[in-house]
């Protein structure tokens, strides 16, 4: 028998016995995609490559393929089969948002994330990201690009539309989060099981509505300032989606006003960046 043999024949178990369990997921980070098959592999390794060499949690990564007709879900089973820290699921109806609720609240890491496929987040915000989850000071963490620290570069086009978009939350809503629309997110397992089910878009406004979910439920939103790069091949319809979210603000708004959606009391009650709002403020809000 040679030495390699030997060697391989002490690591493995034998067949009578249960190999041991694969270690625990501390997060899970989800790059959702629909007809991104150029783009898709060389992503998936720059984000192992960190993860392996820079990161210091136990991670995967699960591509969630949404309603693609190209070659993308190909490429991401190639991944599935090449990486053991990736795996591959396909849903069938297009949109980002139902992909991450549906993937977040089967997920049995601590903390679930996303980011999105263009990796246009330095990746260096990963563990500033999730490390405030993981240590239990935090619930919900996002990128931001509005804040104070962050270093953008994107066409004013673009950068005008944020930040009047974050605007108009701020003055219809009432939030005190910089940035929901940034692709960089994540959240702590517990407290996605808790809101996901209230959050019913399944398209770019998800982001919105869980975070206007968790603001008004008491949880503490952690902000990290990003270096981004724009992707210049951004395949999203800005006038369509901007549409959208006007139609989610006024659902979301309304629901809340009305007492048709009731968010439960999680944490503090007065919420992130309102010091001055008591409970009473947020008719809402269920303490059962």
């Amino acid at each position: 028998m040679t030495l390699s043999r030997c060697l391989q024949s002490e690591a493995e178990p034998p067949a009578d016995q249960p190999r041991p369990a694969p270690p625990r997921v501390t997060v899970e980070i989800v790059i959702p995609v629909r007809n991104e098959e150029r783009d898709l592999g060389p992503s998936v390794r720059r984000l192992r490559t960190y993860l392996v060499h820079r990161f210091p949690l136990a991670a995967r990564i699960t591509i969630a393929d949404n309603g693609s007709d190209d070659g993308t879900w190909a490429r991401a089973r190639e991944l599935e089969e090449e990486f053991g820290e990736v795996r591959a699921v396909r849903l069938p109806r297009p949109g980002r948002g139902g992909a991450l609720r549906s993937i977040w609240l089967a997920s049995d890491a601590d903390v679930c994330a996303y980011m999105d496929v263009d990796l246009s987040t330095d990746l260096n915000a990963l563990l500033p990201l999730v490390a405030p989850l993981v240590s239990g000071h935090s619930d919900v963490a996002i990128g931001t690009r509005l804040a104070r620290g962050a270093r953008v570069i994107r066409g004013r086009r673009r950068e005008l539309i944020s930040r009047c978009y974050n605007l108009l939350l701020h003055a219809t809503l009432g939030t005190g989060f910089s940035d929901a629309q940034c692709g960089f997110k994540a959240i702590r397992a517990d407290r996605a099981r808790a809101l996901l089910p209230l959050a019913t878009d399944t398209g770019w406004f998800f982001d919105t509505e869980l975070l206007v979910l968790a603001e008004r439920a008491g949880l503490r939103i952690h902000e990290v300032p990003v270096d981004w790069i724009d992707d210049a091949d951004s395949r999203v319809n800005l006038v369509s989606t901007a549409i959208a979210d006007l139609r989610g603000i006024m659902r979301l708004g309304t629901g809340l006003a009305r007492g048709t959606i009731t968010v439960p009391a999680l944490g503090d009650p007065r919420p992130p960046g309102r010091p001055g709002r008591s409970a009473a403020a947020w008719p809402n809000r269920s303490t059962q």
